[in-house]
């Protein structure tokens, strides 16, 4: 029993331990509701302010987030929706303390690092297994394949787009890996399978251009070994697209309306009432719609980016923004003004970039892109793949989704941002 005592101690009470296992329980939680993220979250800061052992650990990569949080609390003072802001600035209580909770804790090696990632990549199969299996109970009953695909097979929330984007930093773990066994392999398998079969474009896009660099760039192997690996994951991806309906269609339907314009929805039309697809060219100059417009992904996106300018030219909100949280009452109202179905008035920006210019400014905005970018030149820096692959997601994500809208997306990109930027693990990388 005292040999027992002593090893539990030695291995299961070390502080370094608790909060590697802290982190990774944070990041697997971000594929469970809300509450079990910011519980994991509590615990991680508690630990860290009130129980881990102290030491200080300044580093200028953390005052960013930090600074992007006072930003967002003190745009209370102008915000056009003051409770609604005062909700968001507590959505965002992660941008403040994960950081400080940093600056407390020892510096995290590299090792560390590999640890806390491999945790969370095998809690991810263990997420994709999970909605396989579901899915596959659920075709037993109702023999209709669309279980398996999108926001079918997994939960609305946190949804298709979010756990794309979670099992995709979790495959990459295990495709960097030199000599794989057997299990790693399953496990790169069954990832790959869960993003193909979630049908987000955009992420499906990224990581195909990620997997092609890092076959390009990174591994050694001879050239000719190379272009057959490249050949063969892009037919791949080809011929999996053409031939699985449901990832067809999705798409499909981006190309074949994106520069026709009026084109019919044949899947959305029904009982007579005619639902006609948006093109990007309609969807950025045309004045008025139609009650039965219908913007694909991309329309959407180009649209939300015009009332953008239109707002920015019409509201004085260049330097200072609508405050956090406060631009949907205007999204509401240029929907109405462009005569547009009341859903879309429901939607953000989709696109970070410009989240943050309407909500928070010129200042805002500039603080977001220094972030990404020193995220980016010290994943280069130093070229750690993983990081490289978590910096490239976010600034190609950003484009198309509010990311700090959620609060999964915050804490992911938050925790990630301060682990691969930390200066021991960069010394590590170095050396």
């Amino acid at each position: 029993m005292t040999n027992i005592y002593k090893f539990y101690k030695v291995k299961f009470l070390q502080e370094s331990n608790i909060t590697h296992s802290l982190l990774a329980i944070i990041l697997i939680t971000l594929s469970l509701k809300n509450i079990y993220t910011s519980l994991a979250t509590i615990l991680f800061v508690v630990w860290a302010l009130f129980f881990n052992k102290k030491s200080t650990n300044f580093q200028p990569v953390y005052y960013w987030p930090i600074a992007y949080f006072v930003l967002m609390v003190v745009s209370l003072l102008w915000s056009n929706d003051f409770d609604r802001s005062l909700l968001g600035a507590q959505k965002q209580l992660s941008m403040l303390f994960i950081p400080l909770a940093f600056v407390f804790l020892p510096k995290l090696t590299k090792q560390a690092l590999q640890r806390i990632i491999r945790f969370y990549s095998f809690g991810m199969v263990l997420f994709g297994l999970f909605f396989l299996a579901k899915a596959s109970l659920r075709y037993f009953e109702t023999y209709n394949t669309a279980v398996f695909f999108h926001n079918e097979l997994v939960p609305y929330d946190p949804g298709a787009i979010y756990i794309s984007v979670f099992a995709s930093l979790a495959v990459f773990h295990f495709i960097q890996i030199p000599v794989k066994s057997n299990i790693e392999k399953a496990c790169v398998f069954i990832l790959a399978l869960l993003i193909f079969l979630l049908s987000s474009k955009s992420i499906i896009t990224i990581d195909f251009i990620i997997v092609i660099c890092y076959y390009a760039f990174f591994v050694t192997i001879p050239s000719g070994t190379k272009t057959l690996t490249i050949l063969s994951v892009s037919v791949f991806l080809f011929l999996s697209v053409l031939f699985v309906k449901e990832v067809r269609e999705r798409f499909l339907i981006e190309y074949e309306t994106a520069f026709i314009d009026n084109t019919l929805n044949d899947n959305l039309t029904k009982d007579n009432q005619n639902i006609y697809n948006v093109s990007i060219n309609e969807a950025w100059s045309k004045k008025d719609f139609h009650q039965n417009s219908f913007f694909p992904g991309t329309a959407l996106r180009i649209y939300q980016l015009r009332i953008f300018s239109e707002l920015l030219a019409e509201q004085p909100i260049f330097l200072k923004g609508f405050g956090l949280e406060g631009s949907q009452d205007y999204i509401q109202a240029k929907a109405k003004q462009h005569n547009l179905n009341p859903l879309y008035g429901t939607y953000n920006f989709h696109n970070q970039y410009v989240q943050t210019f309407a909500e928070l400014g010129v200042i805002g905005f500039l603080i977001l892109v220094f972030m990404l970018f020193i995220n980016l030149k010290n994943a280069f820096k130093y070229k750690d793949f993983l990081h490289i692959t978590f910096a490239i997601t976010m600034i190609m994500l950003f484009l198309s989704e509010s990311f700090f809208c959620r609060q999964r997306g915050i804490v992911f990109f938050i925790v990630l941002y301060c682990l691969f930027n930390s200066t021991s693990i960069q010394e590590t990388e170095k050396k």
